[in-house]
Parts: C-alpha cells; sequence; structure tokens
C-alpha cells in the first residue's frame, strides 16, 4: 500500500476500478493533516492575544524587555511587539514552503505528510510547556513561532501531492476541497482555543492557571492548553499517514528511511532562509522604512533557500531540483504567484491578524467624546467580545473555496476570478472605511457590526479566490509544472502571514491602520488587470 505500482488517473477504466477509492482514501487523510497543520502553524495570531491580555490585566505577566535596552513595552508599543509572534511564525511558514513545493517527487507524499505531522507536535508541546511561565523569555516564544512554520510549509507539499491523484477533469473541486477543508484549520483552532483555555483539561501536566479580573470578575485561564491540545490529535493522524497514505510511482523517493533524510535535509536548508529572514526582522533597521523593510526580508528568504537548495543538495536530489526549477523560466509562473497571492496571501494574512486586529481597534479608545486625540489610549469597556467572531471570517474562507473550484470548474477559472478580485477591492476599501471611522471615535464598538459583516466578504471572496486560481494552473501548465508551480505559488502567497501582520502592527503603530487595507486594494487593483490581460479577455494569450 506505501508504494502503488501504477498510477493514471486520467484513464477512465483505472480510476473507474481503483483509483477513484486511492485518491479519496489519500485526500480524506491529507484533510486533516492539514488542518491540524494551520491550527498550529496560525495560532500565533491567538496567542498574542491571549499573552497581551493577561499582560494587561496584570503587568508583572509577560512583561517583555526584548530589544528594548531592558525597558518594558507599554500600550501600543507593546501591541506592536506582539504582532511579531504570528509574523515569524508566518515567516517561517512561507519560506519553508519552498522546499515543500518540490519536495513531493524527492521524498514521496506519504513520507512528507507523516514527518510534517510528526515535526508539528515539538511546537505544540514547547509552547505548551513555555507559556506555563509568565517569565518566559520573548526569544523563545520567537523561536516556538518559527518551529510552527512547518505547518505552513506543509499546504504546499499537500496540494502538490493531491494535484497527482486525480484527473485534469476534477483539480478543482479536489484541490479545493484539499485546501479549503484544511484552511478550515484557523477557524477551527480560533473556535476551539478561547474554550480549551478556561479549564484544566490537562490536570497536573496543564500547570496552573492564569486569574484574569478582580473580584465577581476574576476568571482562571490555562493558555497553556492551546499548545497541548494539539499533541494527542497530531499522534493519532501522524500514524493514519504512515499506514494509509501512498507514495506514487512516478516519485523516485526509494526507501522509506532515505526518503525521510532527504525530507529532513531539505526542511534543514528551509530554516536556512527562514533563520536569515527572522533575523533581519528582528534586527533594527533604524529609520528605513518598515514596508520597504519586509519586502525586502520576504525576497532574502526566498533566495536565499533557492540558493541553498541549489547548491546544497545531492547530486541526484539536485538532480530532480533543477528539473523542476524549469517553471523559474515560465512567465506565467510569476504571473500566476503574484495573482495568487492576492488570494490565499490575502486569507492567510488576515486570519493571523484578525484576532489582534479586532482588539487593537474596536477594543481601545483613542480619541476623546469631545473629538481630542488622547495623550494614551485606554481600553474601551465596551468592546465586543473578539473570540466570539474570530473565527467566522476564516471559516467563511475555507469552507466557500471548495465551492471557487466547482464554479471554475463550470465557468472557467480567470472569469471566476476577475468577478472575485472586483468585489475584493470593494471590501477592502469598505473595512477600511469602517477601521477609519472607528480609530477617530470615542465609542469604536458602533462600527464594529458593519466591519465584520464587510471583512466576512472579504474572507469569502479570497477563498473563492484561492479555489478558482488554483483552478486556472493545471490549465495554464503541464502535467511536469504544474505540481512545481501549484507549489511555488503557495509558498509565495503564504508570505501573506508575514507581511499582513507586520503592516497592520505597524499601522497600528502609527495611529493609521485604515492605510494598510486601502494599500491591499492597490495591490488587488493590478492582480485584476494581469488576470484579465492574460487570461480572462477575449484574446488572451491562455484562456482559462
Amino acid at each position: 500500500m506505501k508504494q502503488l505500482p501504477h498510477w493514471d488517473p486520467d484513464n477512465p477504466q483505472e480510476w473507474a476500478d481503483s483509483g477513484k477509492a486511492i485518491a479519496a482514501r489519500n485526500l480524506c487523510i491529507s484533510i486533516p493533516n492539514l488542518l491540524c497543520a494551520f491550527s498550529v502553524w496560525l495560532y500565533w495570531g491567538m496567542l498574542a492575544k491571549f499573552i497581551q491580555k493577561l499582560h494587561f490585566s496584570n503587568p508583572e505577566l509577560f512583561n517583555f524587555t526584548f530589544l528594548n535596552s531592558g525597558q518594558p513595552y507599554e500600550g501600543d508599543s507593546y501591541r506592536a511587539l506582539m504582532f511579531n509572534l504570528p509574523a515569524v511564525a508566518g515567516l517561517a511558514g512561507a519560506t519553508l514552503r519552498i522546499p515543500n513545493s518540490f519536495m513531493i517527487a524527492i521524498c514521496g507524499g506519504r513520507n512528507v505528510k507523516f514527518m510534517t505531522t510528526l515535526l508539528l507536535i515539538l511546537p505544540a508541546v514547547g509552547a505548551g510547556i513555555a507559556l506555563q511561565n509568565p517569565n518566559t523569555s520573548f526569544l523563545t516564544l520567537i523561536i516556538l513561532a518559527s518551529l510552527s512554520g512547518v505547518g505552513g510549509g506543509a499546504f504546499s507539499s499537500s496540494m502538490s501531492n493531491i494535484s497527482f491523484f486525480f484527473p485534469k477533469r476534477m483539480q478543482g473541486l479536489s484541490l479545493g476541497l484539499n485546501a479549503g477543508l484544511g484552511n478550515a484549520g484557523v477557524s477551527v483552532m480560533q473556535f476551539l482555543l478561547p474554550w480549551i483555555i478556561t479549564f484544566g483539561a490537562f490536570g497536573s501536566l496543564g500547570g496552573d492557571p492564569y486569574t484574569i479580573g478582580t473580584g465577581e470578575t476574576t476568571k482562571s485561564i490555562w493558555i497553556q492548553n492551546a499548545g497541548l491540545v494539539w499533541v494527542p490529535v497530531l499522534l493519532f493522524l501522524g500514524i493514519l499517514a504512515m499506514f494509509f497514505m501512498n507514495n506514487l510511482p512516478q516519485h523516485k523517493c526509494g526507501p522509506t528511511p532515505v526518503a525521510i533524510t532527504k525530507y529532513l535535509w531539505l526542511m534543514l536548508l528551509g530554516y536556512i532562509g527562514a533563520t536569515v529572514a527572522i533575523v533581519l526582522l528582528l534586527t533594527p533597521w533604524g529609520g528605513f522604512p518598515v514596508l520597504l523593510k519586509v519586502l525586502i526580508i520576504v525576497v532574502i528568504a526566498a533566495t536565499t533557500t533557492l540558493a541553498a537548495m541549489r547548491f546544497l543538495t545531492p547530486g541526484e536530489t539536485k538532480a530532480n531540483l533543477q528539473n523542476q526549477f524549469a517553471i523559474f523560466r515560465n512567465k506565467h509562473n510569476w504571473i500566476m504567484t503574484w495573482i495568487y497571492t492576492m488570494t490565499f496571501g490575502s486569507f492567510i494574512g488576515y486570519a493571523n491578524a484578525f484576532p489582534k486586529l479586532i482588539d487593537d481597534v474596536f477594543g481601545v479608545i483613542r480619541v476623546s467624546s469631545d473629538g481630542n486625540v488622547l495623550a494614551e489610549s485606554i481600553i474601551n469597556p465596551a468592546a465586543p467580545i473578539s473570540s466570539s467572531y474570530i473565527w467566522i471570517g476564516a471559516g467563511v474562507g475555507a469552507l466557500i473555496r471548495p465551492f471557487g473550484g466547482w464554479l471554475s470548474d463550470k465557468f472557467g477559472g480567470a472569469r471566476v476570478t476577475h468577478w472575485d478580485t472586483i468585489i475584493m477591492i470593494g471590501a477592502t476599501i469598505g473595512a477600511g472605511y469602517y477601521v477609519s471611522l472607528a480609530s477617530q471615535s470615542a465609542t469604536p464598538e458602533q462600527y464594529f457590526i458593519p466591519f465584520l459583516l464587510i471583512f466576512i466578504l472579504l474572507f469569502a471572496t479570497t477563498g473563492i479566490g484561492n479555489g478558482s486560481t488554483f483552478r486556472m494552473i493545471p490549465i495554464i501548465f503541464n502535467k511536469e509544472q504544474a505540481g512545481p508551480v501549484l507549489g511555488w505559488t503557495a509558498a509565495i502567497a503564504a508570505y501573506g502571514a508575514f507581511l499582513i501582520p507586520k503592516i497592520f502592527g505597524t499601522q497600528i503603530k502609527g495611529g493609521t491602520p485604515e492605510y494598510a487595507l486601502y494599500g491591499f486594494a492597490v495591490y488587488y487593483l493590478s492582480c485584476l488587470v494581469l488576470n484579465w490581460w492574460y487570461y480572462a479577455r477575449r484574446n488572451a494569450e491562455i484562456k482559462c
């Protein structure tokens, strides 16, 4: 069962006889593995929210002085610092997607899924232990956030793997199910964690609770449970991947120990690029523009990782990589990377930033009732309970993704992407408008519901666009290039999980979070033009 002797899903007879059942089994195991990978990768947005809440309730808890001359952070400076945790996880995960883009042909799908799930236990256990100590250093949390990047990298290998199991006519739906239900891990995590931290789920292994509030409002929380809860689930899913998934015959991965060794080596190369990028991120650049800094870091992370893969791999693996690197000579790889980043990059970036964004915009009052800017922001006593809402957007975006793939199978991916992008632009501008009103109001909570509804629409458009753009790729590229392109575009798009929290953090510190959303709308406009010119117009170069 581990290595299939033959595989051709586009052969109708073979597909009907055995192919359909094999593909369905691999997809059904792939989905929950990817769901947990997303959960562990992106729970740092939630953990940052929990840590921040504890700190503002009791400044002695998690009172970080990281790179601040030994001085503790206060107010919006602390809020901006905490955005580094989801940003680092996003940066590591996106960078690790680069080796994952090419890993299936080298290591085999079953082997990659097993090892990815196994490695995710490290940051889950680590966070569960570290968060039991309120004096844990910020650097420790940074290291754990980077280890969670394994879950981000998993998306590229998972999507590349599933693309080989299904015939072309089913690529939109199958990839949409894998990605959409896998992406739902973000929503599942955001729904689960506010509940699991409210009781001692792990007894003495979970440590002592923290206390929030005073008097009758006092309550105990175990934020360490947010890491520990994934450990038994990951162990079970790793066993399923090892014993019930398959490697395909066209992937010359060799014996399992050899394949796992190649996997670990490629992951190490990915972490070279990720480490360089994280060090650059955390190093002060003086007055250098922050947006330009994060863009440079993305370029350095990607090029360092590709260079490591190009020059630091054994001969046989290097030859395989060079064959797959042919995608970089195809202009449509770069065009689709730009367009797909709009959809998945936005989904993953907004999901990563959303928990804290709500608190930082609607949970804080920066303007007095007479319209004057306060010298120091204060907590909004009427703030919305963000845990009741944060999971909705990511859930909608994830669950609607298969619908985007289905629509594209029926009407064409480029056409669906075109109209979806137009709605994205309008929704982003609308969300920015309500953020602007909230930031300038003494009662920001009055703008929360319209903001939330527009943002849910924005999440929905990212999900539909995810499905439609991924449907375009197998049409634009041949079978040999489609898998690597799917992985590569997903890798670069994942930098949205780094860029968007950093951009929001910078703009919140500057008092203009709406500028971030307006800037994203301009970028979406460029994607609209590219998609129309190359794929959607009447005489497009490639109609898809």
